[in-house]
């Protein structure tokens, strides 16, 4: 790395001293200079003011914070004490570019192989983090025979509505707290059984990607039904998918399904990248007694499932009894507080998922 003259005295600098300075603040995930990957942008000084912006990867990104302090730290250590005005702005790559939804830039399928271990519910925890990190998101319910997501973000009584557009019918999604949902439950009534053949699901999920009106999206999230079947199939057929997050307790019949999820996505033909496993239920925690932890159903079984496969874990998930009733009223009106559990899991994936993107993007050059 080039050494760089520090100016001490009249503080006279140009832009390529600004940039220099700047190209000692790497980004953490991409192990990569912030100059040579392009993310500083509109750099204005004077004598006394420097100001420009930094160009995220992801509004959701983790990291934005210790990236601003790094680039402040090199200007006063390269340049010398001048006032510094960041802008942090984010671009969030289309990795996908499908023409079935142009304007989705990553989608997350989040899949189990069984079902019982909470996928819908880290599939809603995952959308409300990406929310409240700043991104756009949505999520559409994969599930057909059993839709859990209306009754999770708490709309299981919404009534799809319908919007022309350009001679087509589009359907417009259900909206809570800025997140976007879609579901079959929304087209039949609570108690209605949906008695369909596997043809007949792999339409019906065609339909809700090419006719929801999903708008601009950074991430949306598709909460998969359990098992290996025909709406896992037609994703992996129908989409570039970003990557895969697999749900699991530590119970080893859980394990063994969480394994058979996994293989799938790595079968020749539908190979997609497995973003990490994610260990739900991990332990209990009494709140009277909020140092002990009880590992009813094993401990580090999917850790172990990680290591054993090669990818990442993302986290651990313990059984928290306020998120449990949350659940059963509407988690898309729940106290953020109650998700910090959740926020380093979802930088975790965030972050797999800027290295994914940019590696695709490298070798795509």
């Amino acid at each position: 790395m080039l050494k760089i003259k520090r100016i001490d005295t009249m503080l006279k600098f140009t832009s390529a001293d600004i940039l220099k300075a700047l190209s000692h603040v790497d980004d953490p995930d991409l192990g990569k200079d912030l100059v040579t990957l392009g993310m500083i942008k509109q750099l204005t000084f004077d004598e006394s003011n420097i100001k420009f912006s930094i160009e995220l990867t992801t509004p959701a990104c983790p990291m934005k914070e210790s990236i601003e302090l790094a680039c402040r730290n090199a200007i006063k250590h390269f340049i010398g004490v001048v006032n510094v005005e960041i802008l942090m702005t984010s671009r969030s790559l289309n990795s996908l570019n499908s023409p079935l939804i142009p304007k989705v830039k990553n989608i997350i399928a989040v899949a189990s192989g069984k079902g019982g271990v909470g996928k819908s519910s880290v599939s809603t925890w995952l959308a409300l983090s990406l929310k409240n990190a700043g991104a756009k998101v949505g999520i559409l319910d994969g599930d057909i025979y059993g839709p859990s997501i209306p009754t999770m973000m708490g709309v299981s009584e919404h009534k799809v509505e319908s919007k022309e557009i350009e001679g087509k019918t589009m359907l417009l999604p259900c909206e809570v707290n800025g997140i976007k949902i879609f579901s079959i439950g929304f087209l039949a009534e609570k108690k209605q059984a949906i008695v369909w053949r596997g043809p007949m699901i792999s339409k019906a999920f065609k339909q809700f990607l090419e006719e929801v009106l999903w708008d601009e999206l950074d991430y949306l999230i598709i909460d998969l039904p359990p098992g290996t079947g025909d709406i896992q199939l037609t994703i992996c057929q129908t989409l570039p998918l970003t990557g895969v997050v697999i749900v699991t307790t530590p119970q080893e019949v859980a394990l063994a399904d969480a394994q058979r999820a996994i293989s799938m996505f790595d079968i020749t033909g539908i190979k997609f990248p497995i973003i990490g496993v994610i260990e739900n239920m991990s332990y209990f925690i009494p709140e009277d007694m909020p140092k002990k932890q009880y590992y009813i159903f094993g401990k580090d079984g999917g850790k172990k499932l990680a290591d054993e496969n090669g990818i990442n874990f993302l986290g651990q998930i313990p059984i928290n009894i306020g998120l449990g009733e949350a659940a059963e009223h509407g988690m898309g009106k729940i106290n953020m507080a109650q998700l910090l559990f959740f926020k380093e899991i979802c930088a975790n994936i965030v972050r797999k998922i800027a290295i994914l993107n940019a590696n695709k993007n490298e070798s795509s050059r």
